[in-house]
């Protein structure tokens, strides 16, 4: 069947393994992103919804924590085998939803199922440990135990991976799970989420529920069934969330916003750090936590650079997402296209020279042409504020302590990106870049079993590797005398 025949589902919230209307009845549109156009309906939760499901994640964790780790490993991982099996249905809803090129949607929701299976392993070795006693008499154990029910907050830039990070590491411990997820992009995480209810997790173990952001936020956290937040966002947002999680003395992980530098020094593979950075530049049209967008280049090498990059973009091709030969979605929704327009706006006023792109394509749809800046002053916009679009933005430098400066000057420390061909320069750059993430010679490449995660504004505990899993356990010590 041709992908574009598909039908796309209203999207109803997930309580107690069922899924359900919102009480209300009432319901927000889905629009998708490469015609403007209403697809669908999502189920919009009131107060009521949102107790139900609360009650509902208190029982599932009740059930779940008792399944023994390696009975919660095989559920994860029969889940992981179903999203493989659905990967075109669900790859195809996230990109009428979302917009990115179905090549893409097929890749993340292949990614989550990898993302799956390393968290319901690594859950079968969350080891405890004896501490030799000062008396003989007593036993000493520490004890790592779940945390409790979660309520995690995800966006729209990826439906399924964000969703996979926290849900993978929540139930390998033996969490609940309630996900606030995008009213944007409903249906592929609504998708997702039944492949667990199809594998066999208990009644409540996960949920789902949309709504407005700020209420449905206000009531989880705060609520005393929840007892840890995760969150993936914007960092003002993000600040506001763990003011009020500290508030009630709840654990968090902040995944926050990005403004990845790409240093390009002197002895850099110019075709290798076009080929690498410029392919992750404009993934997801620049839609990405992580994406690269300061590039700083060496001057000797920035002209060649530019125009290289330039070439890049300009091969890209634009359009719907589920057509023929599609390498560039477009934006998510018409906010992203007013915000595209607002940049260069202001990059032109500051003496930046678009060498391509840089204006929005056609009168239906969000889509932006790719777009290229050079001689960009450290007084834009772009160069201090994440654009979250397909704008790459360059500008030079004579010394790599000038580049490693100018990576760090701003409060964000998410990723960052490096090229070069000397041990010298990686060790500097290794030692010296505050970021989350370092990846040189090579384009963002994360996986399950490395950290993820940021510094700074950018957030704090880790949602990839061992680290993940410690955000969703608590100790005990456990002192047992022999009488």
């Amino acid at each position: 069947m041709d992908m574009k025949t598909r039908t796309y589902p209203d999207t109803r919230l997930l309580i107690g393994g069922e899924w359900h209307d919102a009480q209300s009845g009432k319901t927000l549109d889905v629009l998708n992103p490469a015609t403007g156009k209403v697809i669908g309906k999502v189920a919009h939760a009131g107060i009521a919804d949102l107790d139900r499901a609360l009650l509902a994640a208190e029982e599932g964790f009740k059930a779940w924590r008792q399944v023994p780790a390696n009975e919660r490993a095989a559920i994860m991982r029969k889940a992981a085998g179903l999203l493989r099996e659905r990967v075109v249905d669900i790859a195809t809803l996230l990109t009428l939803e979302q917009g990115k090129p179905f090549a893409e949607a097929r890749v993340e929701v292949l990614a989550g199922a990898d993302i799956i299976e390393w968290f319901a392993d690594e859950g079968r070795r969350v080891y405890g440990r004896i501490v030799p006693s000062r008396n003989l008499s007593a036993q000493q154990l520490v004890l790592k135990e779940p945390i409790g029910p979660v309520a995690a907050f995800t966006p729209w830039n990826f439906p399924i991976n964000q969703i996979v990070r926290k849900l993978g590491a929540a139930l390998a411990t033996g969490c609940s799970f309630l996900v606030k997820a995008p009213e944007e992009t409903p249906a592929s995480p609504a998708a997702l989420l039944q492949t667990f209810i199809d594998a066999g997790v208990p009644a409540g173990t996960v949920g789902l529920v949309y709504g407005n952001p700020a209420e449905i936020s206000n009531h989880l956290i705060s609520h005393p069934i929840i007892r840890k937040v995760t969150f993936t966002g914007s960092t003002p947002v993000g600040k506001q969330l763990a003011a009020l999680a500290g508030s009630h003395m709840k654990r968090v992980t902040m995944e926050l916003g990005g403004h990845a530098p790409v240093i390009v020094a002197e002895d850099a593979n110019v075709a290798l750090a076009v080929k690498a950075s410029g392919g992750a530049k404009f993934r997801n049209a620049g839609q990405v936590c992580i994406s690269p967008t300061r590039f700083l280049v060496h001057n000797s090498i920035r002209e060649e650079f530019a125009r290289a990059l330039v070439k890049h973009a300009e091969s890209l091709k634009l359009g719907d997402g589920l057509a023929e030969g599609t390498t560039l979605g477009p934006l998510a929704n018409s906010r992203r296209v007013t915000a595209m327009a607002k940049l260069l706006e202001n990059a032109r006023a500051t003496g930046a020279k678009v060498e391509t792109g840089g204006e929005r394509v056609g009168t239906e749809g969000n889509f932006f042409a790719p777009t290229v800046l050079s001689q960009v002053s450290l007084e834009a916009d772009v160069f201090n504020h994440e654009p979250f679009g397909p704008v790459a933005a360059i500008r030079g430098f004579d010394t790599l302590e000038e580049a490693i400066a100018e990576a760090n000057r701003l409060p964000y420390g998410l990723a960052g990106y490096a090229f070069t061909q000397s041990f010298k320069n990686v060790q500097l750059l290794s030692n010296r870049m505050e970021v989350g993430m370092l990846w040189i010679n090579q384009p963002a490449a994360p996986s399950p079993e490395m950290p993820f995660g940021g510094v700074k504004d950018s957030g704090y505990g880790s949602e990839g590797g061992p680290e993940a899993m410690d955000g969703y356990l608590v100790t005990k010590a456990v002192s047992i005398m022999a009488v």
